[in-house]
């Protein structure tokens, strides 16, 4: 489907990026601001971008200039000044010691061009212990306890390779909606300033409860059973969620994620499958609770086997009938291009490119008005542009100058209304609490589901609820709906996150909320959809997860027919460590996509632009997050996929055993061969065996390569080999195993700035994520959590109740 947006829409006409990345984050975030309708100029250097070495590199440098550049060379650095001097933005993805041997230090770039707004994205961050470490996803997601939190991937014991570059979209996001802040604060100041993200604190804002569930643990040894794990030892369901998020295959061989979580949905599901009659046997007495391994294994087993008597087409047809149960298609991340709401949306669309010919991609990340943001371009070949920016560059003035100046709170002044449950919607709130922003909860008179989603009072929803105030207003009465539109004439920032038509019943929507203040920035952040086919359904992580082929990435097309009771056991283990481990997930890639699209409605309101129906959705944040992956075309190459075993994608890029655990070494790229072969001569000469002398060969003699550095890993300690090779420049890292959130929280972490102290009403002091950016200007804080309905009276006095008021409000139910 191709759809012409308005011109006129296009938030950031006019503003010009300069793209000096080399790595997938950096080409995400870029990609946001030229779907935006910015002038990306990308910066490639001779050869071309390694982001080329993706599938997906016509979508990811879509609609955007390219010149190539040596930045090392002197005159090309002049033409970089040149370009940087009328730049609004910069982005790169140099490591801090990189930078500073260029003279792209924050210091020098704030002096040089006092406008500019520059974002960092880095691995581990400049004022990290291990700042000078490389950057690679791999590296990050190894020592920050990932690939420990995804072990069951694999049926081995250890860690397993994570396939989908959680961290890498999630830096990108934040570098977005920073660098936005940071725009909308030089509206008021006039200065640029460096926003930093990195790959560590990108990933540790992915979870959505775990986090206070590892601190509870931590706190009060013994008194709760960990449960960290969906599968136990022996292969059994270890967790009773197993049972309403069951993965089990159609006659057919499609494997199906459902997604039964509400009693009510499971009792509907028990109804259509034929047991909830054994709900009555006094065997099941507790369920889905049950204290025997075999019991769980039992029941288990024959809900996969009943799933597995009907076939695809039947199943639909049930859900047709009966729409309290439903399930997604574990769809490749091409074949989500055929999900009904993806096609009812318009979110693939097709992009003539002069060389490639058509390309199948997604659309913009964000929609207005059911419409993409903008009708993407055909990404350039290398250099396309380089005539005509060098004599840009040439023309060039500088933008101003201007003193540098610190700040506060870049989103000081800003109040966002917020209408949601759960994590993906509302977690785009919370992440700019951090940068100034105040947000008011509306939340019904029991509390947001997720509060009680873990056995600890407030733990599940701590994570979610920092830094904001929780007003209770019964929404369903029509005294609840002029509190909040009273509320409403108060705020910049509506944020929903209802399905489909909730909002307008509640008339808490778009069009009655303008009615009251006409510049309102209004985001709709759903699971699915405003409208369509699947607008009106509840969305989970794991459905989306599933839909949209981040499962099958990270489990390695496990989703494919299966033709034994083994596979299909195996199959089901590996596509929920893909899928709903909670340290990264769709509704992470959602939450983080959430910020960025508040902060574009709000940045084009100080620029004049109105919006209307601005919409993201988790559908449409899984899309962008693999499109890397998923653009179809002539010829499009595919990338290394994780070994059987789960240990990485070649020898050069994998986990190894060491004495104490496992390593994970990073050294892809053939001018990294040369170093590793002099770090390792001690051990191994590498560089005399023919069968390794050049990359071709490395490649064909794979196995053996990964058999002789398996033998010399196996033989030191881990942090050893971390400390050694890490001396002289080699990516290798110690494989921590601890899960990451309980890891981001210890002495360790916190010491290094990945996690802050907070003060919780419920929690008293804890440690909690860092903010999840640095700014060189302006400041962030770190807020707690709060209670239910904490400040219902204190906001609403703010806004002219009196207290008879509001004791009457109470009395009847209308606050509470």
């Amino acid at each position: 489907m191709n759809v012409t947006p308005d011109p006129a829409v296009a938030p950031l006409a006019g503003l010009r990026v300069v793209d000096l990345s080399s790595t997938l984050p950096g080409a995400q975030f870029s990609q946001f601001f030229a779907d935006a309708g910015a002038d990306v100029i990308m910066v490639e250097p001779p050869g071309g971008s390694p982001v080329r070495d993706y599938p997906g590199w016509p979508g990811l440098l879509r609609s955007r200039r390219s010149i190539t550049l040596d930045v090392h060379d002197d005159s090309d650095r002049d033409v970089l000044r040149g370009l940087l001097a009328e730049a609004d933005v910069m982005v790169s993805t140099m490591r801090p010691s990189t930078a500073e041997r260029l003279g792209m230090t924050a210091e020098r770039l704030s002096a040089d061009y006092p406008r500019l707004v520059v974002a960092s994205i880095t691995g581990w961050g400049s004022n990290s212990p291990w700042s000078h470490y490389k950057g690679y996803e791999g590296l990050v997601m190894a020592k920050a306890g990932v690939l420990h939190n995804k072990r069951q991937l694999t049926s081995r014991p250890g860690p397993a390779y994570v396939s989908v570059p959680y961290a890498s979209w999630g830096a990108a996001q934040c570098a977005v909606h920073g660098v936005l802040a940071a725009l909308h604060e030089r509206e008021r100041s006039g200065h640029g300033q460096v926003v930093e993200s990195n790959l560590v604190l990108g990933i540790g804002a992915m979870d959505p409860y775990n986090w206070f569930y590892e601190m509870v643990l931590e706190r009060y040894p013994g008194a709760y059973t960990p449960q960290d794990v969906a599968y136990d030892d022996q292969g059994r369901p270890a967790a009773p969620l197993l049972f309403a998020l069951l993965i089990a295959p159609s006659s057919d061989g499609t494997w199906l994620q459902f997604a039964q979580t509400a009693p009510r949905l499971m009792q509907a599901w028990l109804t259509e499958l034929g047991l909830i009659e054994w709900l009555a046997d006094p065997k099941w007495k507790g369920f889905p609770v049950l204290e025997d391994p075999d019991l769980r294994q039992e029941f288990w087993w024959e809900m996969i086997s009943r799933v597995g008597q009907r076939s695809l087409a039947e199943w639909q047809e049930a859900f047709e009938r009966n729409p309290d149960v439903s399930a997604e298609v574990f769809r490749t991340p091409t074949g989500a291009f055929e999900h009904p709401q993806v096609v009812h949306e318009g979110r693939a669309i097709t992009v003539e490119h002069p060389v490639l010919g058509p390309v199948k991609q997604p659309s913009t990340q964000i929609q207005v008005n059911g419409r993409p943001l903008t009708e993407p371009t055909a990404a350039p070949m290398p250099g396309d542009h380089s005539a005509e920016l060098r004599a840009l560059a040439a023309a060039a003035t500088p933008l101003g100058s201007s003193t540098d100046a610190s700040s506060g709170l870049p989103l000081d002044g800003i109040t966002i209304l917020e209408f949601g449950v759960m994590f993906a919607g509302p977690y785009g709130a919370t992440l700019l609490t951090d940068l100034g922003a105040r947000v008011i909860k509306i939340e019904e008179a029991g509390g947001d589901n997720i509060r009680v989603l873990v056995p600890f009072p407030e733990a599940g929803g701590a994570k979610v609820l920092q830094g904001k105030e929780s007003v209770v207003v019964d929404l369903r009465s029509e005294e609840g709906q002029a509190i909040v539109h009273e509320l409403v004439k108060g705020v910049d920032v509506v944020l929903q996150c209802f399905r489909a038509g909730a909002a307008k019943r509640t008339r808490v929507d778009e069009e009655t909320l303008k009615s009251i203040k006409p510049d309102l920035v209004y985001i709709s952040a759903v699971g699915y959809g405003v409208d369509g086919p699947y607008g009106a359904r509840p969305a989970y992580a794991p459905s989306v997860g599933a839909a949209m082929g981040l499962a099958s990435v990270d489990g390695r097309g496990r989703n494919d027919t299966p033709h034994s009771d083994e596979e299909i056991r195996n199959g089901a283990r590996t596509l929920h460590a893909a899928n709903a481990v909670p340290v990264a997930q769709a509704d992470g890639v959602a939450a983080l996509g959430v910020a960025s699209t508040i902060m574009l409605g709000l940045y084009a309101r100080d620029r004049g632009t109105s919006m209307d129906g601005i919409t993201t959705t988790m559908l449409g944040s899984a899309l962008g997050a693999l499109m890397h992956l998923n653009n179809e075309y002539d010829g499009a190459t595919s990338l290394p996929v994780v070994d059987e075993g789960f240990w990485g994608i070649h020898a050069l890029y994998r986990i190894y055993p060491a004495e104490d655990g496992f390593v994970f070494l990073a050294a892809p790229k053939e001018s990294e061969w040369a170093p590793l072969v002099t770090a390792l001569e001690p051990y191994v000469d590498l560089g005399g065996d023919a069968r390794f002398a050049t990359f071709e060969a490395r490649r064909e003699h794979d196995a053996e390569l990964t058999e002789v550095l398996a033998g010399i890993f196996g033989k030191r300690a881990k942090l050893e080999w971390e400390n050694e090779l890490q001396s002289q420049d080699v990516g290798c890292v110690e494989v921590t195993e601890r899960n990451s959130e309980g890891l981001l929280q210890s002495d360790e972490y916190y010491e290094a700035g990945y996690s802050v102290d907070a003060v919780s009403p419920i929690f008293d002091e804890h440690r909690r994520i860092a903010p999840v950016l640095h700014f060189s200007r302006s400041a962030t804080k770190a807020d707690a959590g709060c209670t239910i309905g904490q400040h219902t009276d204190s906001v609403l006095g703010e806004f002219g109740y009196s207290a008879e008021q509001l004791g009457d409000f109470r009395k009847r139910g209308v606050i509470a």
